[in-house]
């Protein structure tokens, strides 16, 4: 793994519970991408949502902001978001996996 993806989502309060059902269901999206090594989805309050995720090179970080997964993201935002997704990309610098 060498690049990511670090990206959070703000909810409108009235739409939490469907957007954290949206991001529970998106791992099967996630499980389907070749590119995707891994995938995180979490919850850092009430509204406040995040999704971590790894790639082996930038091919495969650049399929992904362009698959189902993203283009949920954006129909989610166009309604139940306060605020357009940020996302960023990283570069890894190290990684524990076991």
């Amino acid at each position: 793994m060498k690049v990511g993806l670090l990206v959070r989502i703000e909810a409108k309060p009235e739409y939490a519970d469907e957007v954290e059902a949206m991001l529970r269901g998106a791992q099967e999206l996630a499980e389907r991408e070749e590119g995707t090594v891994t995938w995180f989805a979490f919850r850092e309050s009430a509204t406040v949502f995040g999704v971590f995720d790894t790639f082996e090179d930038e091919e495969g970080r650049q399929a992904h902001l362009v698959g189902r997964i993203a283009a949920a993201l954006g129909e989610a935002a166009q309604t139940k978001l306060a605020a357009p997704p940020v996302i960023t990309a990283v570069d890894l610098l190290g990684a524990k996996v076991s």
